[in-house]
């Protein structure tokens, strides 16, 4: 450990010495084939000198995907798949092939999963939201580090007045206390349907929470909701080792493309007890207006409202066949070593008088965490740099990066030690006639910060990508912080 810190500490002084990263990450050379897929698939990366580090926030699409999708398109006649005719049909065999595709990648057994082809993780997550029977006698148990989409779940289990329990984090490492989750497990004991929900890794912090609690969740009468949509593009999810009861996930964060494609893996035992509030087209056998009734449609159809995105999900073949060939593994690797040398180049960075430039949030080394790291910098007087102010300069250097919240309140009011009585008050006198006002929120938070700085990695990212953008943060040594950068709302 030592020694790569010297070596980053050298890098920052010499122009970030490519020979001595290697030496002291040789692991990386193990992951080669990232490079030549950069190349190939990714040239407009370096031909325009563009660092992109907001993974978390879109994953990059191949060239070759967009080549073979196309292609596909030019050839095929598609139609509507709710019918029997031949463009109907073929169009059904392309979907059918991507659904067998997905269960394949993660290893879910088609006896065990469903896959329910949604827009995107959100619209996943509220599938299962208003479809999950939450009553008087229910429990909805809520890691604090959530994205905002499954915090949404609350409102549904409110309405129906389910206990509802959050579990707080550490605000230091953003990690739930371990020894305390047995008492959140059996929290509302006697609740009959009891739903958990936690991300696999944070989209804010980058945090990784125990894949064990499933086990621990089902050991305890919980069904599980697993958030996998920003753990899956650089981290092996493996639904025959793990067996949680619903996955959302979104495809364009794994590979870029399509957009507006996601999924919720459900295990078909807990879609049995999910009550869906209405039907739509695609969902139903029949429907009567004159004798007023309808009859659901089986598995995933029962869930697929209106038609599916036909046209677009031949691309999730294709994206999961170039993840395949380059190895889910591979990226996991590369994406860790420069996690690695990310934090302590970023912990190395300091005004010339000592005092630290960079306050990370969460574990400050590659344990518990995966790719996502989130940030704010510091003047040489302890004043934050407004958080639009590092975006605005990154976006001149042609960095692309993401700050603000996150969608992800729980992390971000936990790492900037916010509490519950100065967040009520401080939105109280805030809000004037129901318009809120984030200007005036800021302003009576006094000091502290109200959103973050946060790089992704993913796929395609190297070396060069993490040694520019240290240099570019070592640029904020010896300045004062600017107040002028109006703050957005979270």
């Amino acid at each position: 450990m030592n020694n790569q810190q010297s070596t980053v500490n050298n890098q920052r002084k010499t122009g970030a010495d490519s020979a001595a990263f290697m030496s002291a990450y040789p692991t990386y050379r193990q992951t080669a084939g990232i490079d030549k897929l950069r190349r190939r698939d990714f040239a407009r990366l370096d031909e325009q000198k563009h660092i992109y580090l907001d993974y978390t926030g879109g994953g990059l699409y191949a060239e070759s995907l967009i080549e073979k999708h196309s292609q596909l398109l030019r050839q095929s006649i598609l139609g509507n798949p709710h019918s029997q005719n031949p463009a109907s049909l073929a169009s059904t065999q392309l979907v059918d092939q991507a659904r067998e595709d997905v269960l394949h990648y993660f290893n879910a057994d088609p006896d065990e999963y469903l896959v329910i082809f949604t827009a995107n993780a959100s619209s996943a997550l509220k599938l299962l939201a208003e479809s999950y029977p939450f009553d008087e006698n229910g429990h909805l148990l809520l890691v604090a580090d959530n994205h905002n989409s499954v915090h949404g779940i609350r409102e549904f289990a409110r309405r129906k007045n389910a206990c509802i329990t959050y579990v707080p984090l550490d605000p230091k490492s953003l990690l739930v206390n371990e020894d305390e989750m047995k008492g959140y497990f059996e929290s509302c004991a006697d609740s009959e349907n009891k739903l958990i929900a936690f991300p696999a890794q944070s989209n804010f912090s980058g945090v990784q929470h125990p894949l064990d609690w499933i086990k621990r969740a089902h050991s305890y009468g919980f069904d599980v909701v697993l958030d996998a949509a920003a753990f899956v593009p650089t981290n092996r999810l493996d639904l025959g080792q793990i067996h949680p009861d619903f996955v959302p996930v979104s495809f364009y964060k794994m590979f870029g493309y399509p957009t507006g494609v996601g999924a919720l893996l459900a295990r078909k035992e807990a879609v049995a007890k999910l009550q869906r509030p209405w039907f739509a087209g695609g969902t139903v056998q029949i429907v009567s207006t004159k004798a007023d009734l309808y009859i659901m449609a089986g598995e995933h159809e029962a869930f697929e409202e209106g038609t599916v995105n036909y046209l677009n999900l031949p691309a999730i073949s294709t994206g999961l066949q170039l993840l395949q060939e380059t190895s889910i593994d591979t990226i996991h690797k590369r994406v860790m070593v420069l996690t690695s040398y990310l934090l302590q180049g970023l912990q190395q960075i300091a005004h010339s008088d000592g005092q630290q430039l960079v306050e990370i949030y969460g574990p400050t080394d590659a344990n518990h965490r995966g790719g996502t790291i989130a940030f704010n910098l510091l003047d040489s007087t302890g004043v934050y740099f407004p958080f639009q102010q590092v975006e605005a300069e990154a976006n001149l250097a042609n960095i692309s990066i993401r700050a603000g919240c996150f969608c992800n309140p729980g992390a971000g009011e936990y790492s900037l030690t916010h509490v519950a009585e100065d967040v009520r008050r401080c939105v109280e006198e805030s809000t004037v006639s129901d318009l809120f006002d984030f200007d005036a929120y800021r302003d009576c938070l006094g000091d502290k910060a109200t959103g973050a700085v946060r790089v992704s990695l993913g796929l395609v990212s190297n070396f060069e990508d993490v040694s520019h953008f240290l240099d570019f943060l070592a640029g904020f040594r010896d300045r004062t912080a600017d107040d002028s950068y109006a703050e957005r709302g979270c």
